[in-house]
């Protein structure tokens, strides 16, 4: 275990100096708010190691060492948001072991799955949802961690050679570099959104403010005591909360979980009043989804774009929608600005791609004139997925 800022700086010469380099991840999410890095797994030819994050080490050291570095990981979306949320890491190139395996049309793409198809291993996964937090670490967990990035190198090497066998490895390397860019970049917090929890859609305006207060009561009861908010009232206890002070208009009768502290009770009841006292002209307003419905012509694209795509997994075998979701083929079916834009050079490439047994592949639609589509009002606009479930 690495815990020194001398085995570190030891660490961050072998990993320049190393021709690859393999990354993991453990964090708490389960026993603590806000969420922590609690290990890295760094793996390098013929080593493995683990580094202690919650040891006061300042990492910089090891992330200047890796800059230099394609980092392997499996499933890095998870790992990428975490180091660039707590350390400001991006890296200039990954390799992802999960997105390689689906590229390679296999069904079954865990870490485990991967590693029984290709090396003929299979791990034991028993400290999976282990509290990581907790120092020392077991035998067993030091384990299951260093088994992480233990196996990723000759992993890589054998989806490598399948990928370039496939002519796909372009691919790739193109669906790397988005999940970089869409996971490294910082957190866009919408304040009118985030406090709006399940259950939020059927309060009446005074119960949105109540909603409100009580959100922010519990985030700042989860900071304090260092609990993910969900162990202090889920989200449907909010809102069940709220609809019920709305219509009664007072804190009195409330039917308050049991299990709440006095000091909880006391504070919660504060914030239900505070949502019951918020002036009228202050009340959050409801937020209505505006959307029109698709033309027939727009749906005939989008079913058009389905079948061209249907037809090239089949033929890759691969899944569909790693060539496009249905939302994305819906956007293509409305000609949505920067839609086919938004597509990776070869997603764009087959679904332009005219299908040989078949009629020609489609063009673009046609720009719908912004005339033909009602414009929404200040409330009727699409509600972000921060602070959805």
């Amino acid at each position: 275990m690495i815990s020194t800022t001398a085995e570190l700086r030891e660490l961050a010469c072998r990993v320049r100096e190393s021709e690859w380099v393999a990354l993991d991840t453990e964090a708490d999410s389960l026993h603590a708010y806000p969420e922590k890095l609690c290990l890295l797994q760094v793996g390098v030819p013929s080593s493995e190691y683990l580094v202690d994050p919650l040891s006061d080490l300042h990492l910089e050291p090891l992330w200047e060492a890796m800059d230099q570095h394609s980092i392997i990981f499996h499933a890095a979306d998870y790992d990428l948001r975490l180091l660039f949320r707590g350390h400001h890491f991006k890296p200039a190139r990954i390799f992802d072991t999960m997105l390689a395996a689906r590229l390679a049309g296999e069904a079954r793409f865990g870490l485990n799955d991967a590693l029984n198809t290709h090396l003929g291993i299979t791990l034991e996964k028993g400290s999976q949802k282990a509290n990581w937090g907790k120092r020392p670490l077991t035998p067993a967990m030091v384990d299951y961690a260093l088994n992480d990035v233990r196996h990723l190198f000759p992993l890589q090497q054998s989806l490598l050679g399948r990928l370039e066998s496939l002519g796909r490895l372009d691919w790739h390397q193109q669906i790397c570099e988005r999940l970089i860019r869409d996971c490294c970049q910082p957190e866009r917090i919408d304040d009118d959104a985030i406090w709006r929890t399940k259950g939020h859609d059927k309060l009446d305006a005074l119960g949105l403010a109540v909603l409100r207060e009580l959100w922010h009561w519990r985030e700042k009861d989860a900071l304090r005591t260092g609990r993910p908010p969900f162990f202090i009232l889920k989200h449907e206890q909010l809102a069940e909360l709220s609809a019920a002070a709305s219509e009664t208009r007072t804190t009195r009768g409330l039917n308050l979980p049991h299990f709440l502290t006095s000091k909880r009770r006391s504070g919660l009841l504060d914030a239900i009043q505070q949502g019951l006292e918020v002036p009228e002209n202050r009340l959050p307003r409801p937020i209505r989804v505006h959307s029109r419905r698709m033309t027939r012509a727009e749906l005939d694209v989008s079913d058009r774009l389905a079948q061209i795509r249907d037809t090239h997994a089949r033929e890759l075998g691969i899944d569909p929608t790693l060539i496009a979701s249905k939302a994305t083929l819906y956007a293509l079916g409305r000609n949505d600005p920067d839609a086919w834009e938004g597509l990776m050079s070869w997603q764009r490439n087959l679904l332009e791609k005219p299908l040989t047994s078949s009629r020609p592949a489609p063009t673009r639609a046609p720009a719908v004139p912004p005339s033909s589509v009602p414009e929404a009002d200040d409330e009727e606009r699409q509600l972000p997925l921060c602070g959805l479930d």
